[in-house]
């Protein structure tokens, strides 16, 4: 199970439970947090509460999330591309339109369902759902991700990711020529009030976000971007390069809907390093970019040289 702590803010004076909840649950739907209550994994100041009562600031909000009932998560025979494994960790490559592990509806095709068939030996702490899972990629980026054969190496990695000492560099290939050579982008990010389902640069109910970026190539209408994540919060290249008018290419949330959505956003996990969590010897993996986006890369730049 997993339990978080809220305080309700001033904003959320007067607000009902639920709604409060639906704020700070950003990965949760409205039925489950309704049900949560109802079911007694919500607290406010040690006591279970009804959904419509009304919050005050200052108030302690509890929510124990329990585990999926009846989904039973099984190994796949799915192929998997691995660079690097030993007995503590896994790096692997992950294609464009793999889910990195099961949720609500989906629980088959993941990357989790490919690494179970793979090995035996993966970390618990995250549940059954989320097997040796320390940090995610959405489902159309492609790219490099870490995996925890064992709690020692889980706790060691999420330790690193919050200290931000994990190397991640993503390839971006993004809307419009962008004309400095390097960027930083300091917004912060929380969910979009106007649609759920999206992420957005807010003020309000948000965490701090950094990513910073150089430009690899131009091209007559488009650029080649390299972006290095100081923090990782969802979606965060794809919100951020929006905000400055430079929306991913192909992104079927946040870019055009005229793309080529047909491979997803153009985003790729290149690079990955981080310290062994045993031998504490420095690691860095670099992957190919996936052939559709180096053909997109090509043809870009067949009609600059044509230009």
């Amino acid at each position: 199970m997993d339990i978080k702590k809220i305080n309700a803010e001033v904003t959320d004076a007067n607000v009902r439970l639920d709604k409060t909840l639906m704020k700070y649950l950003t990965d949760v739907s409205r039925t489950n947090v309704q049900n949560y209550i109802k079911e007694g994994y919500v607290t406010v100041n040690g006591k279970k509460a009804k959904a419509s009562m009304k919050c005050a600031a200052g108030d302690e909000i509890e929510v124990t999330i329990p585990e999926p009932e009846n989904t039973d998560i099984l190994p796949e025979d799915i192929p998997l591309d691995i660079v690097y494994e030993d007995h503590d960790v896994i790096v692997v490559n992950k294609p464009s339109g793999m889910i990195v592990h099961p949720s609500a509806g989906v629980y088959s095709g993941t990357l989790v369902n490919a690494l179970l068939y793979h090995c035996d030996d993966l970390s618990g702490i995250n549940g059954v759902t989320r097997p040796g899972i320390v940090h995610r990629i959405d489902k159309e980026t492609s790219g490099l991700l870490m995996v925890a054969k064992n709690d020692f190496a889980h706790q060691s990695l999420a330790k690193q990711l919050e200290a931000h000492s994990v190397t991640r560099r993503y390839i971006a290939l993004v809307h419009g020529v962008i004309n400095h050579n390097l960027g930083r982008i300091e917004a912060p990010i929380g969910r979009d009030p106007k649609d759920r389902q999206k992420m957005a640069v807010s003020a309000h109910n948000s965490k701090s976000a950094i990513t910073n970026f150089k430009v690899l190539e131009r091209y007559n209408d488009m650029t080649l971007v390299e972006c290095r994540l100081e923090t990782g919060r969802t979606h965060q290249i794809r919100v951020h390069m929006q905000y400055i008018g430079h929306p991913v290419y192909g992104d079927p949330k946040y870019g055009y809907k005229s793309d080529d959505q047909s491979h997803g956003q153009y985003l790729h996990a290149k690079v990955l390093g981080f310290v062994h969590p045993r031998t504490q010897e420095e690691l860095y993996f670099e992957s190919d970019l996936p052939d559709y986006f180096q053909e997109k890369i090509d043809e870009l730049r067949g009609e600059a040289d044509e230009s």
